[in-house]
């Protein structure tokens, strides 16, 4: 049903009004569409950016169970490590000669170089050389040996469960030489360091 309209003009006479014009089917469905459109992007962007929130944050999750990420204090592994450096450790139970670990010590985290493992026998000459089992080990990655002032008496047998770690930098490492930190259990080690994240010029494994 459709109503007419009329206006007078000037002289007083009736004329009748244009009908308004409704909008086309193709244009009210197209304005529809646009609608639905933003609508539905915008549901489909706060879809994703939740997904790739739960994503982040799992990686966070993992990263920090299984992929710490520590920051390197002192200056006891120079020059092997530096004070500054980032780096990132792997969990593990097993380690070997020369593996570089972190570990638990007076709530602060430690950052050593594994020497010899569970009833091995080490030894240190006042040259600082270092023996396992009688043996002479090859350490590359140290600049100077010292055998430093310990207070434990070699040769010197590792207790079980235990690993015996050194500093790289042995003139100021407090180490297993002292009894004050002693050999460290797996109930101490936070990982195995395998690569270096910072700075950017340095970022690389590390052995």
């Amino acid at each position: 049903m459709r109503s007419d309209s009329y206006k007078q003009t000037e002289a007083g006479e009736p004329v009748k009004a244009a009908p308004a014009e409704l909008p086309e089917t193709a244009a009210i469905r197209e304005a529809y569409e646009k609608v639905s459109y933003a609508d539905k992007l915008k549901k489909s962007i706060i879809s994703t950016t939740n997904i790739l929130i739960v994503v982040a944050a799992v990686a966070i999750l993992v990263a920090m169970l299984f992929l710490p990420v520590l920051r390197i204090y002192g200056n006891s592994m120079n020059a092997t490590l530096n004070s500054g450096e980032l780096v990132v450790s792997v969990k593990g139970s097993s380690f070997k000669t020369s593996d570089i670990i972190a570990f638990y010590y007076n709530n602060n985290i430690l950052v050593k170089r594994v020497i010899a493992n569970p009833g091995d026998w080490v030894d240190i000459d006042l040259d600082g050389n270092v023996y396992v089992n009688q043996q002479l080990i090859d350490e590359p990655y140290i600049d100077q040996k010292s055998f430093g002032e310990p207070d434990i008496d070699f040769p010197y047998q590792v207790p079980d469960d235990r690993v015996f770690v050194l500093g790289d930098n042995r003139d100021i490492s407090i180490d297993s030489r002292y009894k004050s930190v002693g050999c460290v259990s797996s109930e101490q080690i936070v990982g195995k360091i395998v690569f270096r994240v910072w700075p950017l010029t340095k970022i690389g494994p590390l052995h």
